[in-house]
């Protein structure tokens, strides 16, 4: 084999061997179904999702006090005497009167809900704000909890895990609705109910 031939076969075995052992490359074309290595998953777009880490607490304390008192004492006297013509006599009244309320009241309420709900955005407002919505349905043994959360998100509090607390939604709603077998054990029947309407003390 003279010279040319030994070139052109060695040449064509490079080429061979370079396509059967390319290694990958930061230009090698990159496949759409597979993250990229530095991929923001932070929902910026609808349909993307976004976890609401929902801490709520809420507690009531009103009091009242209020103490009235009022005490009246009215004295008449009348002189009978009508000129040079008669004489009546003295006569008058006495009147005392005393008036008193003292009332109290006392209302404290203290509530705390910790939760984590995954929802998806549904909407982008005009200014980039996200309008999320979610809603999340367990079933376990006959007893059913149904949550729904909604609000809007600005998307420069949401962190890079994707995550945002409830106290930075805007329009924060929360639903919980319970229903199934423990339903009924956890609201007075119709019995009690209208007793209490009709006595409510």
């Amino acid at each position: 084999m003279n010279r040319k031939g030994i070139l052109i076969l060695t040449a064509v075995s490079v080429i061979i061997g370079a396509n059967l052992c390319r290694a990958d490359s930061i230009w090698a074309k990159r496949d759409r179904n597979k993250p990229a290595l530095y991929a923001d998953d932070v929902a910026r777009k609808i349909g993307d999702v976004l976890t609401i880490l929902v801490t709520e607490n809420s507690t009531i304390d009103n009091k009242a006090k209020r103490d009235l008192s009022k005490d009246t004492d009215k004295n008449i006297k009348f002189n009978g005497k009508l000129g040079n013509f008669a004489d009546l006599g003295e006569f008058g009244t006495d009147g005392t009167s005393a008036n008193s309320l003292k009332s109290k009241a006392d209302y404290k309420d203290e509530r705390k809900f910790v939760d984590k709900m995954t929802v998806v955005v549904v909407d982008i407002m005009p200014n980039g704000n996200l309008v999320v919505m979610g809603k999340r349905q367990r079933d376990i043994g006959s007893d059913v909890q149904s949550i729904e959360i909604s609000g809007v998100v600005r998307p420069s509090d949401i962190k890079f895990d994707n995550t945002v607390k409830s106290e930075q939604v805007a329009d924060f709603s929360i639903v919980s609705r319970n229903a199934g077998v423990a339903a009924p054990y956890t609201k007075p029947g119709f019995l009690g109910g209208f007793l209490d309407i009709i006595w409510p003390f």
